[in-house]
């Protein structure tokens, strides 16, 4: 396997004394900055919290096959983006490793692994789920907007694998008019993962395409703050 690399990220700090950690990753071709500027366009704020530092990583530019092998900030490479393609996980395991660094750059700032979150939007969600599910199955929580696991993803068969374990919990967003990853890939996507072993909840947007909107993100941060409360409401499991 490659050497890890350094990925280059923007962080919103916390406001308050650090407790916890967000994982945020980019969908395909967009930086962390972009999608940072993209939640608070949506928001018409920042998503941010008083004890939880949010961490948006980007992706280095590849080639990606979709385009031609034009270079992309793309979390992985994939042959076209279907449900029946074929994972390409030499590169995604390529990006776990240097997404797994971030991981252990919080751990080494003090937060322990079950007080981060890591998800994402669109291929930045299935990352966040190869991730999660294959590599750190003691983090907090998982999240999937608008997001995808390909038909015979390896996921399905780690998630499998460890049944007897409990698993990050994992929640998706989908909006119903999505035109690039279909409302039903989404949907299929949540009861594999269900029937393998893992938590999930799935949320359906109407009329909203492969986007990310209001509502889902007010969603998305009430959900963040119930996986990851402030220490002193959950200082008896400490």
């Amino acid at each position: 396997m490659a050497a890890v690399q350094k990925l280059k990220r923007c962080a919103l700090s916390q406001t308050g004394k650090h407790t916890a950690s967000v994982i945020f990753l980019h969908g395909s071709g967009d930086t962390g900055q972009g999608l940072r500027a993209w939640v608070r366009d949506v928001l018409t704020q920042d998503m941010a919290f008083e004890h939880i530092r949010v961490i948006y990583p980007t992706a280095p530019a590849r080639p990606y096959t979709p385009m031609k092998g034009g270079l992309s900030h793309v979390w992985f490479d994939c042959y076209k983006i279907s449900r029946d393609c074929p994972e390409q996980l030499e590169s995604i395991d390529e990006m776990c490793s240097n997404l797994g660094a971030i991981v252990q750059d919080e751990v080494q700032a003090g937060v322990p692994k079950q007080r981060i979150v890591i998800g994402g939007f669109s291929m930045g969600g299935a990352m966040a789920l190869h991730l999660a599910c294959r590599y750190h199955q003691d983090l907090a929580g998982v999240f999937a907007l608008s997001s995808f696991l390909n038909k015979d993803s390896v996921v399905y068969q780690a998630v499998e694998d460890a049944a007897r374990h409990p698993l990050p919990e994992l929640i998706q967003c989908h909006g119903t008019a999505d035109e690039l990853v279909s409302h039903s890939w989404g949907e299929e996507t949540s009861s594999l993962l269900k029937k393998a072993g893992m938590a999930t909840t799935f949320h359906s947007f109407p009329g909203l395409g492969h986007h990310l909107c209001r509502a889902e993100l007010e969603l998305l941060h009430s959900w963040i703050l119930k996986k990851l409360p402030p220490e002193n409401s959950s200082s008896a499991g400490h």
